[in-house]
């Protein structure tokens, strides 16, 4: 019915380009008689309603994950809004995020990482009041972000949007509009009653002053986040009812839309961000990569005092650093990054060993269980294994789709860019030893009461499709090594090797992003 009355909105995905919001100020004033009409008829009887509290469990057995951002002028109603469409859901599976309030926690972590943690396991909903949108809008009327920042975050909110998408989300976007004059009138309403004149915020004060150039910011704003993929719906929001009406049809049709196209793949893109030659694994040479005792311990004390130095500088100017280590079995990861704590303080820094994923991770996007334990600005984040691992073990062992892995080397490059935009020092190893010298080491532990708990059988498995696994390598080396993000390789037949190696290239890179 909604997309029969007024403006015309786009529901299954291919809309049309909208007219700004002014255009549709205009063409709302002219919507009085048709508006009685709905609501009239919305009183009656409402098939919105029972469609969507029926689609909770299509939704349950085809794991879709739905968000649903409602965004708009202050006062305009967007909790309540939130409130009533909930009712029409088990609320077993979903979820509603107040996003409006920054905290000084999310300051020191990515700009989109209070969104990220937020993101639906599948087969639920999360819906958020307020979000990216409002926080960027508001921080660039208010001055608090350059033109130049306040692009970047547009461009990582569309990446963030696409990738969502992708992946099998259904992200609906409505922006609640009403005139000067409505919202003037509600934040009077609001104000004048001692119960809720504390929901009249400086924003809302602010948005109203300064109505056509918020109008102007919020109109620029939607047309660069609008997409087939995540179109925005502008809802007339001075009618309760038929704001509502409006926001079930749109989302039961995005609903019945993304049921019927979930299995579909999608494109793959295409590369875009500078890369590094990259030598392939079977020519580096392991040769002669040896340290002896006496240098060994001079050198680690030396790097060690550097490091240490170094991890104060980064705590003062708040620069969050990312080391990122992938290997072969029994390379010798775990000692590595020991030396490298070594020289930390332990209240600076944490480790974390990332093994399969748990069925909650496994349920959302690849890339959340990664980007919820980013540091804090100022902070140090180890990880052993990474990210990496959805084009290495789940791209051999057919944990995902060829389409998944094969789109995952553009979204690690996209995550990794937006880490590097934070002003993250993002530092990547690859812990490199032949197959001989591994068949060592695992007979070691084997052979070694102390040291079984560190092999399994798993190890063996992983090292019968060693090739396989050097293939996918030689590949993630070759999509994954960007100019702000680079892969390093490590020679590790000789381990104290290695972790000199490591140390002088952390320290390097710590030394640069200071300077």
């Amino acid at each position: 019915m909604a997309a029969d009355i007024g403006p015309k909105i786009g529901i299954d995905g291919e809309k049309e380009f909208r007219e700004s919001l002014r255009a549709m100020g205009q063409q709302l004033k002219t919507l009085g008689t048709e508006m009685k009409a709905v609501t009239s008829a919305f009183d009656v009887d409402n098939d919105s309603q029972k469609k969507l509290a029926a689609q909770t469990l299509a939704v349950r057995e085809h794991k879709l994950p739905v968000i649903v951002l409602v965004e708009g002028w202050g006062t305009s109603g967007k909790g309540s809004l939130v409130g009533r469409i909930i009712n029409n859901i088990d609320p077993r599976f979903y979820r509603v995020a107040s996003l409006e309030k920054v905290r000084e926690e999310d300051r020191r972590k990515p700009f989109l990482w209070r969104f990220v943690k937020e993101i639906p396991e599948a087969g639920n909903f999360v819906f958020m009041d307020s979000g990216w949108m409002d926080q960027l809008t508001r921080e660039y009327a208010h001055k608090e972000l350059s033109k130049k920042d306040y692009e970047l975050r547009i461009a990582n909110v569309r990446r963030f949007e696409r990738q969502l998408t992708d992946n099998g989300y259904l992200v609906v976007k409505f922006f609640l509009n009403i005139s000067k004059k409505e919202q003037k009138k509600r934040i009077r309403t609001l104000a004048d009653d001692p119960a809720t004149k504390w929901r009249v915020t400086d924003t809302d004060l602010a948005q109203n002053k300064h109505y056509d150039k918020y109008m102007d910011i919020f109109d620029k704003f939607l047309d660069a986040t609008d997409s087939s993929r995540a179109p925005w719906y502008i809802i007339d929001g001075r009618s309760k009812k038929w704001a509502e009406l409006q926001v079930l049809e749109i989302l039961t049709e995005g609903i019945d839309v993304a049921l019927q196209n979930h299995s579909l793949a999608v494109p793959i893109p295409q590369n875009v961000f500078p890369l590094m030659d990259m030598p392939k694994l079977s020519d580096i040479s392991l040769q002669d990569k040896t340290v002896s005792d006496e240098e060994y311990s001079k050198r680690l004390k030396e790097l060690q005092g550097k490091l240490r130095e170094l991890h104060n500088s980064i705590y003062h100017k708040k620069i969050p650093v990312i080391i990122a280590y992938e290997g072969w079995d029994a390379a010798g990861k775990g000692g590595n990054i020991k030396r490298v704590t070594e020289a930390l303080d332990p209240r600076g820094y944490e480790v974390f060993p990332i093994a399969s994923p748990l069925p909650y991770e496994k349920s959302r996007h690849f890339l959340w269980r990664f980007f919820t334990r980013l540091p804090r600005s100022g902070h140090v984040a180890i990880f052993d294994r990474t990210w990496y691992g959805r084009v290495m073990v789940e791209r051999i062992e057919g944990f995902c789709s060829e389409n998944d892995w094969k789109r995952a080397y553009n979204e690690i490059n996209e995550f990794e860019k937006e880490l590097y935009d934070w002003g993250a020092v993002i530092i990547k190893f690859w812990i490199q030893i032949d197959k001989g010298t591994q068949l060592e080491r695992f007979t070691l532990r084997q052979n070694t009461p102390e040291k079984q708990w560190k092999i399994t059988d798993e190890d063996w498995r992983n090292r019968e499709k060693w090739d396989q696994y050097e293939t996918a390598v030689n590949e993630m080396l070759q999509k994954t090594s960007t100019t702000y993000a680079p892969w390093h390789i490590i020679e590790s037949v000789d381990k104290k090797y290695a972790r000199l190696k490591t140390l002088e290239i952390i320290v390097d890179a710590i030394e640069k992003a200071i300077s």
